[in-house]
């Protein structure tokens, strides 16, 4: 498969289990991407100017213990998965926990000049709509720079038989980007801001939140697991029931606060700040802008889908992104009717999949 990232390299698949334990399929995939995981790691502005400044202060060790503690007690098998991606790829356990706790913990860390410049670290934005006509979901991966180029695809089978494929960013948890299984349930993603006040400390990560969500059996059984989340930060879900042809946007915030909207026939477009949850939130120009201008679009097709997430017509806060710090990844589609998902680089505007991938 090929992948025209920044760097022109691959977007590769790799195809894991079923295993022993979860210890030895994040063992597999932290041997597989070593390199990747490695060169993120080095890369990674965030990581180096923020956690791991903090991490070495004896101030962050409550906070890191505890998200530590928490997530392994309810999660311990995703716990096991983190051990082993960190051993397999052979780097420090905390580079790993740090990057999967990342939304946790910058709430927590001082700004400062350096690094409020390389704060942001990813935004989304999806455009989704169930109508008689169409069942179709449109999403912009969109990342810090660092991520190019370090991010796969993995494709794990469990021991009871099911699989799930999943967007995965170097070093972390499948996924914090979108993912499907073989119950036809598939989820995209859209990072929400809210407020220092609404964080929890030391409560559930995000990325472990997700990665039961590529187990979940159903929409119903996603929304129990999201439910029940204790969350330390809020977050934004698209689900989507391919069987059901069903959508549903759930809006998350700490202290288990969930608001659900079903999207249906009037097209739905979600960024990075919450729409009907109501909660005192973070603004976040970037994201009030390219929910102002994806109103002003015409939505009547997928074709329109796609111009509005290639849409570049606001030059410092574009939908599509290009960088200097924000950079959409690669755009996926999901059309619920034929039950597939597409993966394309490059501006969805002029661009064709790279990547078909049936549902069911």
């Amino acid at each position: 498969m090929e992948n025209s990232s920044m760097e022109g390299e691959r977007l590769e698949m790799f195809e894991v289990g079923p295993c022993e334990n979860a210890y030895q399929m994040g063992f597999l995939i932290g041997q597989r991407f070593c390199t990747q995981i490695r060169s993120r790691l080095a890369t990674d502005l965030i990581l180096q100017h923020q956690l791991l400044p903090f991490a070495r202060n004896p101030q962050s060790r409550p906070l890191i213990g505890a998200l530590s503690d928490t997530n392994r007690k309810k999660f311990p098998r995703y716990w096991d998965e983190l051990l082993g991606t960190a051993e397999g790829s052979g780097v420090p356990l905390l580079d790993i926990i740090l990057l999967n706790f990342r939304k946790e913990i910058l709430p927590f860390i001082p700004k400062t000049e350096t690094n409020s410049k390389d704060e942001t670290d990813e935004d989304c934005s999806d455009i989704l709509v169930v109508s008689d006509s169409m069942a179709f979901v449109a999403h912009n991966e969109d990342a810090n720079v660092a991520l190019v180029g370090h991010t796969y695809l993995i494709r794990g089978t469990l021991s009871n038989g099911l699989s799930f494929t999943a967007y995965t960013y170097a070093g972390e948890l499948p996924s914090c980007a979108f993912g499907f299984n073989t119950h036809g349930l598939a989820f995209t993603l859209n990072s929400v801001p809210p407020s220092k006040d609404e964080v929890v400390a030391g409560a559930i990560g995000r990325n472990f939140i997700s990665r039961g969500l590529l187990e979940a059996t159903s929409i119903d059984d996603a929304l129990t697991r999201i439910h029940s989340s204790e969350a330390s930060v809020g977050h934004s879900y698209n689900l989507i029931d391919v069987k059901t042809r069903r959508i549903l946007n759930v809006e998350t915030a700490s202290k288990n606060r969930v608001s659900v909207h079903e999207v249906g026939a009037t097209p739905f477009f979600h960024a990075n700040a919450y729409l009907h949850l109501q909660i005192q939130q973070a603004d976040d120009e970037n994201s009030l802008s390219r929910q102002k201008r994806a109103a002003l679009l015409p939505k009547g097709s997928e074709n329109d889908f796609l111009s509005l997430l290639g849409d570049m017509n606001d030059e410092k806060y574009p939908i599509y992104m290009t960088g200097p710090i924000l950079y959409t990844l690669c755009t996926t589609v999901i059309d619920l009717d034929e039950r597939t998902l597409s993966i394309i680089e490059g501006n969805p505007k002029d661009a064709v999949a790279s990547y078909i991938y049936p549902m069911s």
